[in-house]
């Protein structure tokens, strides 16, 4: 990747389904903390350390102090969704032309040539964003892919507003995105609160960007694991099993 890309890693929440005081994005996977995963992939993708930028929130301060000096932080001083938490991001880029990666502090497998692949697809002159997915045997709490007839996206259906033909798809979003950053931002300007988690939807942005007439497209994982993201013990314990097997082999 070239130095047009940043990278906002959502790292804000408490991870209540945990049942754990601390952050989610601290939980260790592998004898490392769950966000330092994402970071270092990211990093190995080509980013540098001033160009990741970090959002915390709950226990705020225990986060930076694990992440250090490897990005930079904004805070999301109330937890309103992840447009809302990207939006804390947008002072800091508001020069920046470029593409910026969305990344999840607790979906720690996401390969460095991935997010490369986002990035390089996102530079499409033509295309506004890019949302890497995923096919589950049960999909259950992730937002469903809705495809045009290009096999581009036309929306994402969150689990709580889908009907249950939308609930039927296994095709759902990783939670990844690579977005023309000056989309993204005017994009989120145009996201409201109406739906059921009266939450600011980060996904809802891509109505707006395929509105103006770029394509949003898709890149879909050969393995759902590498997009797994962690929800509770039971998950990170699953992950942990999966990844000491790998190793092993």
């Amino acid at each position: 990747m070239d130095s047009n890309c940043k990278a906002i890693v959502l790292a804000a929440g408490k991870g209540v389904r945990m049942q754990s005081e601390m952050p989610k994005v601290l939980h260790h996977l592998g004898g490392k903390p769950l966000v330092l995963h994402v970071i270092d992939n990211l990093i190995h993708a080509g980013l540098k350390e001033e160009d990741i930028i970090v959002v915390v929130g709950y226990r705020g301060e225990d986060v930076i102090q694990a992440i250090g000096n490897r990005a930079r932080f904004v805070w999301q001083k109330e937890q309103l969704g992840t447009g809302h938490a990207v939006m804390q991001a947008e002072p800091v880029l508001q020069a920046y032309n470029g593409i910026v990666i969305v990344a999840c502090g607790d979906v720690p497998l996401i390969k460095p040539e991935t997010f490369s692949m986002l990035f390089s697809t996102a530079n499409d002159p033509k295309t506004g964003a890019v949302v890497l997915t995923m096919e589950l045997e049960n999909p259950f709490g992730y937002g469903r892919i809705i495809r045009d007839d290009n096999g581009n996206l036309q929306r994402i259906v969150e689990e709580k507003d889908a009907d249950p033909v939308q609930k039927a798809i296994h095709e759902v979003n990783t939670g990844t995105y690579a977005f023309k950053s000056q989309l993204l931002f005017k994009g989120l300007k145009t996201v409201t609160t109406e739906n059921a988690q009266r939450e600011y939807y980060l996904p809802d942005a891509l109505t707006y960007i395929r509105s103006t007439g770029n394509t949003v497209k898709i890149i879909k994982l050969h393995d759902p694991i590498e997009g797994s993201g962690i929800n509770s013990k039971a998950e990170l314990e699953k992950l942990e099993d999966i990844i000491s097997k790998k190793s092993n082999n």
